[in-house]
């Protein structure tokens, strides 16, 4: 038997601050990010949904559950990744995103991928 999980797969998250879409001064702060999804597991897998947890400086909390991401859902082969971009819009300068995709392995087999928390900001705004 072996050692190596049948699924695992990787989640790397990488915010970027849209200053050209963004009005400081109205309060609205728009942030992109990217994620790259890497599949280091032994078996073929497909992202069915995703939810989100939204928090923004306030500390107000946002949930977004849906489909896929970016009108897909992607299938991962064993050694495949799947990069997407998408955004979100925030009243405050700061704000974090955290989740989960729900999966469906080629077996049946239904699991989670934690999405880790990351942290959108606007530059100089962390130290």
């Amino acid at each position: 038997m072996s050692d190596h999980p049948p699924y695992q797969i990787d989640v790397l998250p990488v915010p970027h601050y849209l200053a050209e879409q963004s009005d400081p001064d109205a309060g609205r702060y728009v942030f992109a990010y990217t994620i790259t999804l890497h599949n280091r597991g032994q078996r073929a897998a497909t992202l069915i949904s995703r939810h989100w947890i939204i928090t923004d400086g306030n500390q107000q909390v946002q949930e977004v559950r849906g489909l896929g991401v970016v009108g897909e859902q992607p299938r991962l082969e064993p050694g495949e990744s799947y990069q997407y971009t998408s955004g979100s819009s925030f009243e405050t300068p700061l704000g974090t995103m955290r989740g989960s995709y729900q999966m469906l392995g080629d077996d049946g087999e239904r699991f989670e991928v934690a999405i880790p928390e990351f942290v959108l900001a606007i530059p100089g705004k962390l130290h």
